[in-house]
């Protein structure tokens, strides 16, 4: 779709510049390591990722909207099967979707080989809102695939891809933010979705807790299928962010991207 590139890019950045300054005055927790390093790191991380994804573009040509366009070209896929208004069918693709990725976060949690290449995202020492776009650039393109073979079995319009996509990175963002919220209300939220304090106890180095609140978007799939914790047992203040062996290594570059490869 024409310019869809630059809306998405220019709502991340956007929704990324709210957070950092929202976090930085009313933040949930005292940093460990300084925010110049681990940001240029975080983000080294995602330059990465965007040529990776360019990469693939090249051996897979239609990425997730462009396979919405094609499955809609070739009759493809269950919403092209059926006549359902335009907003059920951006409902339920953003429904679909998201379960489909908390099914894939609990999966590289529970394969060892997949959560060699996950565990770079949880080896950041701090937890704020470039946490959000810390991941190893071959989990992105195994998780672009699997969007990819997803939206051709849905067949959704491309608008609601393009809408699940910028709720799911604004989200991630949000969800990562060392954000403050008042207690009533980050209960009132979690409800329905993952807040910042519901999320942190899934970056607790505690194996019992890393392995619960999966979600990026909706809190319901960890309600419904018992991966839900509602707070670590130190405490946001006292709890310790990242894996067990958690040291300074993960702030650097080539480190954190050579991680899955290393004993």
């Amino acid at each position: 779709m024409e310019n869809e590139a630059l809306i998405r890019v220019t709502i991340f950045l956007g929704l990324f510049g709210i957070l950092a300054a929202a976090e930085a005055y009313a933040p949930r927790r005292a940093r460990v390591y300084p925010r110049s390093r681990r940001w240029m790191t975080n983000w080294g991380i995602v330059i990465v990722d965007t040529l990776t994804i360019r990469a693939l573009a090249i051996a897979m040509p239609l990425l997730a909207v462009g396979a919405a366009i094609d499955a809609d070209a070739k009759g493809w896929g269950l919403f092209n099967a059926l006549s359902l208004p335009l907003w059920l069918e951006i409902a339920l693709t953003i429904l679909i979707l998201d379960f489909l990725i908390w099914g894939q976060h609990v999966i590289t949690h529970k394969i060892p080989l997949l959560w060699r290449l996950h565990q770079v995202h949880h080896a950041d020492p701090d937890f704020d809102v470039t946490t959000a776009i810390r991941f190893h650039p071959l989990e992105i393109a195994l998780s672009m695939i699997l969007k990819i073979g997803a939206v051709y079995a849905l067949g959704p319009a491309a608008l609601a891809v393009i809408l699940f996509e910028i709720l799911l990175n604004g989200m991630a963002m949000f969800n990562h933010a060392n954000l403050r919220l008042p207690l009533r209300l980050d209960a009132a939220l979690r409800r329905i979705i993952v807040t910042p304090d519901m999320h942190r106890v899934h970056h607790s180095v505690h194996r019992a807790e890393h392995d619960t609140n999966y979600g990026f978007s909706l809190s319901i799939w960890d309600q419904l299928f018992g991966t839900y914790r509602p707070q670590p047992d130190g405490g946001h203040e006292g709890m310790k962010v990242g894996l067990q062996w958690q040291d300074a290594r993960p702030t650097r570059l080539a480190w954190s991207l050579l991680l899955p490869f290393r004993k």
